[in-house]
């Protein structure tokens, strides 16, 4: 069974940066996604930054020069570094796998950006 743990989440002030984490556990096949979602109060969850295993990458227009993702195909793990965050990037940030058997999310993490 394939598992995904995150980590990194926590409280930062306005402008600061946080690096979130995932990896992903079982048995996963090749040809597959990891990205990062969100989901604010009251909001519908969004993509906020994706990775292929084809060494792809895809982000949110709100998040574009602020946030990188990286990924580690052997390791089958994706990261999110954020940077110059802003209180509207506070929300449950998820970890998401793809894959053609299925998908697979994270049990999310909160991030704060507050004064």
């Amino acid at each position: 069974q394939v598992q995904l743990v995150e980590s990194g989440g926590g409280l930062v002030q306005p402008g600061g940066s946080l690096r979130l984490s995932c990896a992903a556990s079982g048995r996963i096949i090749n040809n597959y996604s990891m990205g990062w979602y969100r989901q604010a109060p009251g909001k519908q969850r969004e993509l906020v930054a994706l990775f292929t295993s084809g060494g792809s990458t895809n982000y949110a227009g709100s998040v574009k020069g602020r946030f990188t993702i990286s990924g580690d195909n052997v390791k089958k793990t994706v990261s999110l570094q954020m940077i110059s965050l802003k209180p509207e990037d506070t929300a449950v940030y998820y970890c998401k796998l793809n894959m053609r058997t299925g998908v697979v999310w994270g049990q999310g993490t909160q991030v704060t950006v507050s004064s």
